[in-house]
């Protein structure tokens, strides 16, 4: 024991001795911490690390890596970086996770946490953050990172959210409801732009985008063990409502043809630049990359607001982000790893990065959250809703973007096409 505390000693006095020799030598590449270090922490992130494409963010994250460290003398962290192919890489960790080689402490994306969750391969977070820190997340999100026994299997940390963006010289008011907008595009139709925009191609992000009309009418695409619903009883009619909606919208010209086109959020950029929309749907990060490619004076035009629901009261968001969550059996390690999600993540890096945090009091405890704008976004997170992190729901999102096709090109009626997405994906199911 004795052995032990003057090795500690040492390693504190080495940390904290020499500052500017401190963080060239532990902040390489692949390691933060002593090489001699008695303790090791295997690290798997994303980009949202110092292995950031930008400098100042990637300095940044090593200054926050750095300072956690200090604070840890004993350990290291062995760090690994995941590729931009998310998907692979989430896959590849579930399978390592299952086989009991995963990373002692990792980045999961919440998109696929539950994944993880049912196959019982999280360690259990629940005494590492506190009751009001808990209780302080957005709902979504809470309910997002805790299982069935009421036990926190991750820490998410940011998220984000789509809005209506709107050019104010042609839409003044905010549309509040499904014929307010389809209003204002007819509106700003006459006044030469081409309608409401919004991503209707084949990709992740139509179908995203989309889901905030269904979930605002309450449907549900899976139940609770993960078997889609979206094609029976109630949810059927709800599916069909906002499929009709959207539907009606090209129909009547309040949004043109082409959406069935768009694929990208760049591309709703691209129209705002070019003067040729005054209306669509976006993320919250597009406020920013329009502020970086408007002139001042025509980006002070637009603004946003929650999307329209069916009514004035329903209302909701599609929500993303990430996790931390742990693999490990080593308890020491799991508060680690906890402990990592606190002081680095939880505030710190959702400042350094602007990534909307995941807790309502971190948008006044950092300035750059207190804007109007990021507080309205914490309004509309109240709305959020995150995909089911069920194993069919990438199937369920293929099938919803040949539907949204075939539906708005007018190759089928929308009740031929939710009927042939429900079975095509019920075959999927069963081959699970």
């Amino acid at each position: 024991m004795k052995r032990a505390f003057v090795s500690a000693l040492a390693l504190s006095t080495m940390l904290f001795s020499s500052p500017a020799a401190f963080a060239q030598e532990l902040a390489t590449k692949d390691r933060i911490g002593l090489t001699n270090a008695p303790k090791t922490l295997t690290v798997r992130l994303t980009n949202d690390s110092p292995n950031n494409p930008d400098p100042a963010i990637a300095q940044g994250y090593q200054k926050l890596f750095v300072d956690f460290i200090k604070k840890h003398p004993d350990w290291k962290l062995q760090m690994q970086f995941m590729s931009a192919d998310i998907g692979t890489e989430q896959a590849k960790m579930l399978e390592q996770a299952k086989a009991g080689n995963a990373p002692d402490c990792a980045a999961v994306d919440s998109f696929v946490l539950s994944q993880f969750m049912v196959n019982h391969v999280l360690a259990d977070f629940t005494p590492y953050f506190s009751k009001d820190e808990v209780a302080d997340l957005f709902p979504f999100i809470r309910n997002g990172i805790t299982d069935k026994d009421q036990a926190i299997r991750a820490w998410w940390w940011d998220t984000d959210l789509r809005v209506l963006y709107r050019n104010k010289s042609i839409v003044p008011d905010a549309p509040q409801t499904w014929d307010d907008l389809k209003k204002a595009g007819l509106a700003s139709v006459k006044e030469g732009m081409e309608g409401i925009l919004f991503n209707a191609a084949r990709y992740e992000g139509s179908t995203f985008d989309w889901l905030a009309n269904y979930w605002a009418l309450g449907g549900k695409l899976v139940d609770d063990s993960g078997k889609p619903v979206f094609g029976e009883g109630e949810n059927k009619e709800k599916f069909l409502k906002a499929l009709t909606y959207y539907k009606d919208l090209v129909d009547s010209g309040a949004a043109p043809k082409r959406v069935t086109t768009i694929g990208n959020y760049d591309d709703l950029n691209a129209a705002a630049a070019a003067g040729t929309t005054a209306l669509f749907i976006g993320g919250n990060w597009q406020l920013a990359q329009l502020k970086a490619t408007l002139d001042p004076d025509e980006f002070a035009n637009w603004t946003f607001s929650p999307i329209p629901g069916p009514t004035a009261d329903q209302r909701s968001t599609g929500t993303g982000g990430w996790t931390i969550a742990s693999f490990s059996k080593d308890k020491d390690k799991v508060e680690m790893c906890a402990n990592l999600a606190r002081d680095i993540y939880m505030g710190p890096g959702n400042a350094l990065q602007q990534q909307l945090p995941t807790r309502k009091s971190l948008f006044d405890r950092y300035d750059v959250f207190a804007t109007e704008a990021n507080k309205t976004f914490a309004e509309a997170l109240a709305n959020g809703q995150a995909r089911p992190g069920a194993p069919i729901y990438p199937e369920i999102s293929n099938q919803i973007q040949i539907m949204m096709g075939d539906v708005l090109s007018g190759t089928k009626q929308p009740e031929e096409a939710l009927n042939a997405a429900f079975k095509a994906t019920m075959e999927a199911y069963k081959r699970l």
